[in-house]
């Protein structure tokens, strides 16, 4: 069994946890931090009343892990009530994106959840009255580099991260889903006319529970950002298992995937999620889902590369299945005339160890 087969087991299963010899607890401990998910993992066995069961060693770790969840909950509420107050003057309310919009909201998938970045979503039309309100209040530009500038403002879909200067928070304005230059092109003001104020939190709001399904989906299967996937699809499973009771739900999912054009996206989404989380899809979703995957030779091929890269496998064709779909996302994103050079830069930068300091 590999590493991430484990983790996945243990935390579909907590009760595996009670069997696990002490070089497979270090192994879950070392899987369970790189992928993000100790927190989740210490939930899990938790609330299955497993925790009591753990070997001293591997507690510790796991009960330190509540003690950082606990701080980054708090750092990303009055990160919230910092940048309310910040961009009050927008003449439009600002979106909560991904870890800080569970958070607020309180949602399941925030439970044992760590993160270390506040995504927004604001109007394109207001990016630059944002980003001024911003830099009052502390925010300042994290890529200096004038490339980096280019790459983000006249290419992505966000802002360059910023800094807050005495903080140290980073924080990742967008004013939409995917790159002005990706081939599928969500309409991100559909999404912001359909987001929803968070009760209790005045002046702070999220998406549609819709929208919120298609946002993870899109990140994990159009962007490619693996380093974290399986962390992400787990936010993914814990979306669609709590969204998925309510009246009405499923019937609108794969209609608005359609309407925004992330069809494709959602399906990647849903076949995963229900083959490696068990994620309870109904058949019939699942079905009408395939109208909008690619042809069926494609299809299989794309589960195998998902399943290999969100849930282990042998490491040499796991390196393999990772690179294809970094290859993947970029051609997703860019059009050939800037993919090349784009890609041509970062293997430079990678090759005199400038890529931590560029762009995606």
């Amino acid at each position: 069994m590999s590493v991430d087969s484990l983790l996945i087991e243990c935390l579909l299963s907590p009760e595996r946890a009670a069997t696990l010899a002490p070089a497979e607890w270090e192994s879950l401990v070392c899987q369970g931090q790189a992928a993000g998910l100790l927190g989740r993992l210490l939930v899990a066995l938790e609330s299955s009343g497993r925790l009591e069961q753990v070997p001293p060693a591997p507690r510790r770790h796991l009960e330190w892990t509540r003690v950082v969840i606990e701080s980054q909950k708090r750092a990303v509420r009055w990160e919230a009530d910092c940048l309310r107050r910040a961009l009050a003057d927008l003449e439009q309310p600002f979106v909560l994106l991904k870890g800080a919009a569970y958070v607020l909201a309180g949602l399941p998938a925030a439970q044992g959840r760590l993160f270390g970045d506040v995504d927004i979503l604001v109007a394109r039309e207001e990016l630059a009255t944002a980003e001024a309100l911003l830099e009052r209040h502390g925010w300042v530009g994290a890529k200096p580099d004038a490339y980096d500038q280019r790459y983000f403002r006249d290419w992505m879909h966000e802002l360059p991260p910023l800094r807050h200067g005495a903080r140290g928070t980073i924080l990742d304005v967008h004013h939409g889903l995917l790159p002005v230059t990706a081939r599928l092109k969500p309409d991100a003001d559909r999404l912001r006319r359909a987001a929803r104020p968070i009760p209790g939190e005045e002046g702070l709001w999220t998406l549609a529970p819709v929208d919120m399904v298609l946002h993870a989906a899109c990140h994990l299967f159009h962007e490619g950002e693996f380093q974290r996937g399986l962390r992400d699809l787990m936010d993914l499973d814990s979306l669609l298992r709590h969204f998925g009771s309510e009246p009405g739900f499923w019937a609108d999912l794969i209609p608005r995937a359609r309407e925004m054009d992330l069809g494709r996206p959602l399906h990647y989404a849903l076949r995963t999620s229900a083959c490696l989380l068990a994620t309870p899809i109904a058949p019939e979703v699942l079905e009408a889902s395939n109208a909008d995957g690619p042809p069926a030779l494609l299809a299989s091929l794309m589960d195998q590369l998902f399943l290999r890269v969100l849930g282990g496998g042998e490491e040499r064709a796991d390196r393999a299945a990772a690179f294809f779909l970094y290859l993947r996302a970029h051609a997703q994103r860019m059009p050939p005339h800037l993919l090349l050079p784009h890609l041509a830069r970062k293997s430079w930068r990678a090759l005199f160890g400038l890529e931590a300091d560029s762009a995606p």
